[in-house]
């Protein structure tokens, strides 16, 4: 839901109608809707389409999606979720040292 918080505050801060996104993603308005309210995984194509639309930083709206994608695996895993995470996070520290 990261994304798509981030995604309707552009839109309204810029004035811009869903359909309006939609005709630039070339899907219909119902599935951008979806994408908007988290109930729907943009592409990593359409993140970045949308990045260009609202001119904002590419990375920043990629990293929201990722974060999401994070969150949604998991979303039923209260008791073992942050030590999944911390030990993501020390593999992902190896790798990058």
């Amino acid at each position: 839901m990261l994304l798509g918080n981030k995604i309707r505050s552009l839109r309204d801060k810029q004035g811009i109608l869903q359909r309006q996104v939609a005709a630039y993603l070339e899907i219909d308005t119902p599935m951008f809707s979806k994408i908007e309210r988290g109930d729907r995984r943009a592409k990593r194509s359409q993140v970045i389409q949308m990045a260009t639309y609202f001119k904002v930083d590419e990375k920043e709206m990629l990293t929201l999606w990722l974060a999401d994608k994070v969150l949604d695996a998991l979303e039923d895993e209260d008791e073992l979720k942050l030590t999944a995470i911390e030990t993501a996070k020390s593999k992902l520290m190896d790798v990058n040292h």
